[in-house]
């Protein structure tokens, strides 16, 4: 069962505050089989140029008989809702798809939204977290 997964590196993410873009950089993936397999192999070939990547969130998906998912069309997806970083303008990167620049305010819209469709539940500040940010990319993706 394919498993969509949402991981981060602290060298990209200060990478991306030195360069102006943001440190809120994300990768979303798909692994065949298990989410800390595929992260062992991306920390092993220093995946983007860096060697500490950190599961932030994992979801198993249900693939529809022969349909099996696809990265590239999760990661199109995405693209319309949070902004992709062009892996051909920074050779930092090395041509890697899939690294997210996200806006924290857009999961604090996001989570605020899903509490008031909530039955029962009262509008108050919500506090953002790394694994916030991982399931709202993942759901995003899914969608």
């Amino acid at each position: 069962m394919p498993v969509v997964f949402v991981a981060t590196s602290k060298s990209l993410s200060a990478w991306g505050a030195d360069v102006g873009l943001t440190k809120h950089l994300y990768f979303l993936g798909v692994a065949d089989e298990s989410a800390e397999a595929a992260l062992s192999a991306m920390n092993a070939e220093s995946f983007a140029g860096q060697g500490d990547w950190k599961l932030l969130k994992k979801e198993k998906v249900e693939a529809a008989g022969a349909d099996a998912i696809d990265a590239d069309a999760l990661i199109d997806r995405l693209a319309g809702r949070e902004k992709m970083v062009d892996p051909g303008l920074y050779p930092k990167i090395r041509g890697v798809r899939g690294i997210f620049k996200v806006k924290p305010e857009n999961v604090e819209n996001h989570l605020l939204v899903q509490k008031a469709l909530e039955s029962g539940q009262e509008l108050s500040a919500v506090k953002v977290k790394p694994a916030d940010i991982g399931a709202y990319l993942i759901a995003s993706a899914l969608r």
